[in-house]
């Protein structure tokens, strides 16, 4: 990912992976009180620090966030496993992740237009 174009197209995957991870929390509060609801997470960061980590050049091709069911949560008598202090926690998290992405790339869109104008 040396080259800048590999850089905006992976904070464009992960401003994806941040509107997915907002929906899949909305759509686990709304589910709060359903009977046997399990609720559900976003895996991106992981799968980008991997492809970092391993030396190659990251494939944007490759960064895709994948929704999976976390089983690490209490299942509550009605068998529903959505804790809002977990879901708040998780949005607050996304929102300061989206913050990042969007910086980030609004300062290599800054970075591109000074070297055009020289």
């Amino acid at each position: 990912m040396s080259d800048g174009h590999g850089v905006v197209n992976a904070l464009e995957a992960g401003l994806r992976a941040t509107a997915l991870r907002g929906r899949v929390i909305a759509n686990n509060v709304a589910n709060i009180n359903t009977p046997g609801f399990k609720r559900h997470a976003v895996r991106f960061e992981q799968l980008l620090a991997r492809q970092l980590e391993s030396g190659k050049p990251v494939d944007v091709d490759d960064l895709v966030a994948q929704v999976f069911r976390p089983l690490n949560t209490v299942v509550e008598s009605n068998g529903n496993d959505v804790s809002l202090d977990v879901e708040v926690g998780d949005m607050v998290r996304n929102g300061a992740m989206h913050k990042t992405y969007v910086r980030l790339l609004a300062k290599k869109y800054r970075q591109m237009a000074l070297a055009m104008q020289t």
